[in-house]
């Protein structure tokens, strides 16, 4: 049986060599082979046309040069992992959704090389992240950030959703890493007007958070029977998904969250606190599919 590997995708940028330190840990903890991915526009434009040399162009010079150096920064920190590259002759965003369709995970930088510095989730991750088949994490947060978050696993759970996913890769995870799970639904009370429910402290506050409590036990009592040894924490939050989910992005080694497979159309339904908390979280996201 042939194993799916971790793959990323790099163009040379800062964000997609730390996305290489982060795919390699992935494949290293989970046994599993490593295939670094570089689309060529070379190949994609240039390698079809008829040359009168066998001289390789300059791109396709720098190409190679990026794909292996980007192979010996994993082979310094991990000899022992198996690691492959490969020139796609695709857009960069086609040629990562594709290599996903066989790989146990994708990993990949938040931005790449000449993205504008405003965007602060590139066209290509969002679009890979759109489209992948299997999950994907978006490497996010300064290096320092990361090293200094521990093994704190947030997984985000949605009321009347399938969460299983999400949370059984956050389990994963927190295996790997020898971690605690972190459970967040976030709620909101809506207020009527009326004096006794106004306020912080009005009368349907203990309701909330115990209905945000019994979601959350309802999508962890698998997963946690099946790893007693994980510590779990159950939060329940009063506020929005979106600002939940972020803060608690601040202290997280991993943020998990969930996207619906469509039915009837090509790609994921990210919503908007996927959207948020993959251009605003301040540590690494991964979006899980679900059907």
């Amino acid at each position: 049986m042939v194993e799916r590997p971790v793959v990323v995708g790099v163009d040379g940028s800062n964000g997609s060599l730390e996305a290489v330190d982060w795919a390699a840990q992935e494949a290293r903890l989970r046994g599993l082979p490593l295939r670094i991915v570089l689309a060529s526009a070379w190949e994609r434009y240039e390698g079809a046309l008829p040359s009168c040399t066998d001289k390789p162009s300059a791109e396709r010079v720098e190409e190679q040069r990026v794909l292996d150096s980007a192979a010996e920064r994993v082979a310094k920190q991990f000899p022992e992992l198996a690691t492959t590259t490969q020139l796609a002759a695709q857009d960069a965003a086609s040629a990562l959704v594709e290599a996903g369709h066989t790989a146990a995970l994708l990993v990949m930088g938040h931005r790449g090389r000449g993205e504008l510095s405003s965007l602060l989730l590139g066209s290509v991750s969002l679009g890979v992240v759109a489209r992948a088949r299997c999950p994907v994490i978006v490497v996010r947060g300064s290096t320092a950030r990361r090293a200094d978050a521990g093994s704190r696993i947030v997984v985000g759970v949605d009321e009347g959703s399938r969460s299983e996913a999400q949370v059984m890769f956050a389990y994963t995870e927190a295996l790997l890493r020898h971690g605690t799970v972190e459970a967040v639904h976030a709620w909101r009370c809506a207020h009527s007007g009326l004096p006794e429910e106004g306020g912080p402290q009005h009368a349907r506050t203990a309701e909330h958070t115990q209905r945000a409590t019994d979601i959350l036990d309802g999508a962890m009592r698998s997963a946690a029977a099946a790893h007693p040894d994980v510590p779990l924490t159950l939060r329940p939050a009063e506020g929005t998904p979106r600002d939940t989910l972020l803060a608690a992005s601040a202290t997280a080694a991993l943020l998990v969250v969930g996207a619906k497979r469509r039915t009837n159309a090509h790609g994921l339904q990210l919503g908007l606190v996927n959207h948020a908390v993959l251009h605003h979280a301040e540590c690494p996201v991964a979006v899980v599919p679900h059907s």
